[in-house]
């Protein structure tokens, strides 16, 4: 018979977009630098629905903005 409860440990990993982010990208940025940029921006988009869906996908990744 098999155990009752099946116990994985699983590891996650918080991603912190420290804002604001770069508003432009510059010749010689690395990818995260990049990407950095790209969260950033679409953290602080004007529609209301796009920063929703936005915070969604973030949640779902465990990517979280935080204000420096």
């Amino acid at each position: 018979m098999g155990v009752a409860i099946d116990y994985e440990k699983v590891l996650t990993e918080i991603v912190f977009v420290n804002l604001p982010g770069p508003a432009e990208p510059l010749p010689g940025m690395t990818g995260g630098e990049l990407l950095h940029g790209f969260l950033a921006d679409l953290h602080g988009a004007p529609n209301p629905e796009v920063r929703n869906y936005v915070d969604m996908c973030c949640l779902k990744w465990n990517i979280h903005y935080r204000n420096t």
